[in-house]
């Protein structure tokens, strides 16, 4: 092989390094995902419905995997948005938080 082909081989290994690594915790798993994961998740949105200045009940979508809590949504303001990371690492089990949220703007 020669030395560009072995330069653009790299990222491609890495992708795929990446994607059955995500393969392997669903394997372990399963489609449903961990009970750990779905009960991080079923307390974050609890925790979430508890604010109503992060809009109507179920308006944060939470998915969960391997404690990482990733977070999707609207919010009306920048406070908001900062907040949510705070009320979600209330929960217990939670590794980490990617905050997708976003704010609207009107």
């Amino acid at each position: 092989m020669n030395k560009a082909r072995a330069v653009q081989a790299w990222p491609v290994c890495i992708m795929l390094m990446g994607a059955l690594s995500g393969c392997a915790t669903i394997e372990k798993c399963g489609l449903e995902g961990c009970a750990s994961d779905r009960k991080i998740s079923a307390q974050v949105g609890e925790l979430l419905n508890a604010h109503p200045e992060f809009g109507p009940p179920g308006s944060i979508s939470v998915e969960t995997l391997n404690g990482v809590v990733y977070l999707d949504g609207f919010v009306q303001g920048g406070l908001e948005k900062r907040s949510i990371e705070a009320v979600v690492r209330q929960a217990s089990g939670v590794k980490r938080v990617v905050n997708g949220v976003s704010v609207e703007h009107k």
